[in-house]
């Protein structure tokens, strides 16, 4: 009996090591979805009424006609008969991620305001995949978004471009820097409380000076770390004069420099004429790549922006006009740069809690005379092209992220239901904080 065991034990251990190989060798492979039946608002080629989306590894694979769009053998389908089908939305500036209970300070990281010039900040050091806010915006078919600073700072820091599912905080950020807010909307003034009380800088005038200061600080400091290089890599080093040691390095003057460079855009934000004036005479002083922002109230400078070339993010629609405007200049403001070919996208900006509101800020836009075909792109395609992310987002085409959308009618309409959200090709649950609530209590 004794002799026996170790035959048993070897033919066990045999059995229990085929085993691991088998699980080894055999994942289970990714699912393919086709959705079947529905309108696909592809974005870039038009409305396909009865056709075919199918997504496989995380992209989408092949969009048509039902008729003529093959249907791969091992597909789960999805019947979206009746059903409007988009790419997902992209809501163009955010604070989520970094404030969830804005009396709560624990949660709020929105913005370092101990200085004004911050453009070391970085969006993905303080981001927080976890927020529950982020469900509640993607329930409404948003997928993607810009995660900025607050606007205390005339640099606050730079931008991070984010998708609203990952299992970590890591994974959802698409791109980490994305491109620096520069604030000039006069709110960026140090004059709060009693005169005495008053910090640099207080006025425009302040605010313009120590930009351009540190954008020239910038330079300076680029051509000393120039110069100890060449002298560095020079083969004769005694007649070369550079200096001896490469000057400190500075965090702040670092990260100005890929945008002095064009290689990435800052984000000008600016809402009256003066201040627009102003902050596009220091981006054209530079050179620097630039996105405009807000504009609410520059109606009379349309013509100027256009002939810039410059892109604009438009919002937040519902402000108040100023005394001097039309009670719709604010609403029409979104038709004006679509008639003058001004490539236009819309953002919830500072009010995070309701970021899933951003097809309806589309929406009211066209009630106000923006085609619709140009407001759907507003939301899609044109910041995913403003980002540079239009290789994967943006529009229904093969070979993009499977981002995809599919809902009970128009998506900027406020009676539509979104029924199915995609994600990298991953179906996400339509649960958030505020659904598990109302299913608890509705009773």
């Amino acid at each position: 009996m004794l002799r026996k065991i170790p035959i048993v034990l070897a033919l066990l251990a045999a059995s229990l090591a085929q085993t691991g190989k088998k699980s080894k060798t055999v994942p289970p492979g990714p699912e393919t979805i086709v959705l079947r039946g529905g309108k696909l608002l592809t974005v870039t080629h038009g409305v396909i009424e009865n056709g075919v989306l199918v997504m496989q590894n995380g992209k989408i694979t092949a969009v048509g006609p039902a008729g003529s769009t093959s249907i791969p053998r091992d597909a789960k389908i999805i019947d979206a008969t009746g059903m409007t089908v988009y790419p997902g939305l992209i809501d163009s500036e955010t604070h989520l991620g970094l404030t969830e209970i804005s009396a709560d300070r624990m949660t709020d990281d929105q913005v370092e305001t101990s200085d004004e010039i911050m453009p070391h900040m970085h969006v993905y050091d303080a981001f927080h995949g976890e927020t529950a806010l982020i469900p509640v915006t993607r329930i409404n078919g948003v997928t993607n978004a810009i995660v900025a600073p607050a606007d205390q700072d005339t640099l606050p820091g730079q931008d991070s471009f984010i998708q609203l599912a990952g299992a970590s905080s890591e994974e959802m950020l698409m791109v980490r820097d994305v491109a620096l807010p520069f604030n000039f909307t006069g709110s960026q003034r140090r004059n709060e409380g009693q005169f005495q009380n008053y910090k640099f800088p207080s006025t425009r005038m302040g605010m313009a000076a120590q930009l351009r200061q540190s954008f020239l600080d910038a330079q300076d400091y680029e051509q000393k770390l120039a110069a100890y290089e060449k002298k560095k890599s020079s083969e004769d080093k005694d007649k070369d004069k550079g200096p001896a040691t490469p000057p400190k390095r500075d965090l702040k003057l670092d990260a100005l420099l890929p945008y002095l460079h064009r290689e990435k855009p800052v984000v000008l934000a600016a809402e009256e004429p003066n201040d627009l004036l102003t902050a596009l005479d220091l981006a054209n002083e530079f050179h620097l790549k630039v996105i405009l922002n807000h504009l609410s109230h520059s109606s009379g400078l349309l013509d100027k922006v256009a002939a810039t070339g410059f892109p604009v993010i438009v919002g937040p629609i519902y402000e108040q006009p100023k005394e001097w405007e039309r009670y719709d200049v604010v609403f029409r403001l979104p038709a004006e740069m679509a008639k003058r070919g001004i490539k236009i996208a819309f953002a919830t900006y500072d009010d995070s809690h309701n970021s899933r509101n951003l097809p309806y800020a589309a929406g009211y836009a066209v009630a106000f005379g923006l085609p619709y075909d140009e407001a759907l792109k507003a939301v899609t395609i044109n910041p995913a092209q403003m980002w540079g992310v239009d290789d994967r987002l943006g529009s229904l085409d093969v070979g993009k992220l499977g981002n995809v959308v599919v809902a009970n009618g128009d998506p900027l309409d406020v009676k539509t239901d979104v029924k199915h959200l995609f994600i990298n090709g991953e179906e996400i649950p339509l649960v958030s904080k505020q659904t598990e609530l109302r299913d608890r209590y509705w009773k």
